[in-house]
């Protein structure tokens, strides 16, 4: 291992790493921490979370990281959920945990660095107690044989329930193979080709999780910014030559907000793969970063429990405006209607995928929620609503547990979001539904404008109602400058949604 792993002005050599990490998994196995069992990680990026997955990795213990945006509550599940043996946190983040730590759970904390202090703007936190460099040292290397690595325990965010994890057997060097050559595909992350990229979203997510692990274990240089910033990533680009990068469409609009002096500053000719997935992409947004950037925008489209499982490249986005791709190989696609049927080509469906290049998985203690998503000859479906093509591309319409249902007519949000976005004033947005005596739902749309935009409602219904039907026009228009987010920048939408439902005595 080569790697080089860059976080402000410190840097990991794969050296070091190496080191760092067989004196961890030294340590584990003192700690009576072996194959299948879990270790949390309560990080933001930082180079711990390499040492950690790395050392864990050599003993066969799954990785559970843990979206620190949570509450107390749900945090306290995935420590509970997952069994796991040992938590490794950030100072900052200890108030995340509340006072309730599940029993006999030893913690080590790791100090937040400098540069992630500067991103959000913190203090400097006192340590709670032991440290993981402390222990670190104490440490004897690990010196036995490497176990089958797993993958990360990931926990989905949990919008409906407590929060799943995904936990998947170790893979057979055949699967291995696969694995490989589908990063290849959808992320260009391929062996003997010079990768140097940034990690820009949060690594609890598994998107980010599985990009910034396989771009370490191939060698390459992996710079991590601590908090996407959109013109500190192009500086990035610049300074670095970078080759590779993953984002999700909400950093693609908020480089496009940059001013055309900001964007030209940069020199991102070095670029030759950037992948995106998470959330669809409004076509004029993917349209306009193609122009900026060139030929070298890919969407890959799957999830947590799936993996990817379809992708294109520039030239077909532009060609089939809208689409998330067609089905790599080793994976499939269907369409199917509420009675189970197959649906035909342009006909919306819940969305199903079947994929022969992951291990399968199941939820963690919870096989009854695995086969309640399942469907007949081993496709699972993670809650997408949208159809294929007569080509076979794959279009989304939006999330099933986002669909609207207002006066019997099933409206889906995400088009109505992409339209918001082009206007003019309008940083971000999230539309969703909220109790309605005479429809069932009626549409809301939360704005956060930009600054001095002075938007108002009627204007936001006026520019919905001239692009779309009038069904589609928010009857709810709110102003908030401080949505609720996650890292990456991705909206929680259930946080807005859920002080509209509470106390109305119905769940959706």
């Amino acid at each position: 291992m080569t790697a080089s792993i860059i976080s402000g002005g410190r840097e990991l050599t794969g050296q070091d790493l190496s080191d760092r990490a067989r004196r961890a998994a030294g340590g584990l196995v003192a700690m009576g921490i072996g194959e299948g069992d879990s270790i949390a990680l309560l990080l933001r990026n930082d180079l711990v979370f390499f040492e950690v997955h790395a050392a864990a990795a050599l003993v066969g213990a799954y990785v559970v990281p843990i979206n620190w945006h949570f509450r107390t509550d749900e945090a306290l599940h995935v420590l509970r959920d997952s069994g796991s043996k040992l938590l490794v946190a950030h100072a900052d983040l200890r108030a995340v945990l509340g006072e309730e730590l599940p029993q006999r759970l030893p913690v080590l904390w790791v100090e937040t660095p400098a540069e992630i202090q500067a991103a959000y703007e913190l203090a400097a936190a006192p340590l709670p107690g032991r440290t993981w460099q402390q222990w670190l040292e104490e440490q004897l290397p690990f010196n036995g044989q490497a176990a089958s690595p797993r993958m990360g325990l990931i926990y989905t965010s949990g919008t409906t329930g407590k929060p799943k994890g995904v936990r998947r057997e170790p893979a057979d060097p055949d699967m291995q193979a696969r694995m490989a050559k589908l990063m290849g595909t959808a992320l260009g992350l391929q062996p003997g080709r010079v990768i140097r990229t940034a990690i820009t979203g949060p690594i609890y997510h598994a998107a980010p999780f599985t990009y910034a692990v396989v771009a370490a274990q191939l060698g390459g240089l992996v710079v991590l910014q601590p908090r996407f910033d959109a013109e500190e990533l192009l500086s990035l680009v610049e300074r670095h030559r970078l080759t590779h990068l993953h984002l999700v469409p909400t950093m693609f609009v908020r480089l496009l907000k940059l001013p055309e002096h900001v964007r030209s500053r940069y020199d991102l000719s070095s670029l030759t793969f950037v992948a995106h997935g998470a959330a669809p992409c409004p076509p004029h947004v993917k349209r306009a970063m193609i122009e900026w950037w060139g030929p070298v925008i890919h969407e890959y489209y799957g999830g947590t429990e799936t993996g990817g499982a379809v992708c294109h490249g520039s030239e077909e986005a532009l060609a089939k405006p809208g689409t998330v791709g067609r089905a790599m190989e080793g994976c499939s696609i269907r369409i199917l209607a509420p009675d189970g049927r197959i649906c035909t080509a342009g006909e919306v469906g819940e969305v199903y995928i079947r994929t022969q290049s992951f291990p399968d998985f199941t939820y963690h203690g919870r096989d009854e929620d695995r086969r309640a998503i399942a469907a007949a000859d081993g496709y699972v479906t993670i809650g997408d609503v949208g159809y294929l093509d007569a080509d076979g591309y794959l279009f989304l319409c939006d999330r099933a547990r986002d669909m609207v249902i207002s006066g019997g007519v099933n409206i889906y949000p995400a088009e109505i979001e992409a339209t918001l976005l082009d206007l003019e004033g309008v940083r971000d947005c999230a539309v969703f539904g909220v109790p309605d005596e005479e429809f069932g739902e009626a549409l809301c749309a939360v704005i956060e404008a930009e600054s001095g935009a002075g938007l108002t409602e009627d204007q936001v219904r006026d520019h919905v109602q001239q692009r779309l039907a009038g069904y589609k026009v928010p009857k709810l228009v709110r102003f908030d400058d401080n949505l609720p987010r996650e890292d990456s920048g991705k909206i929680f939408k259930r946080r807005l949604r859920d002080a509209y439902w509470a106390g109305s005595g119905r769940t959706i």
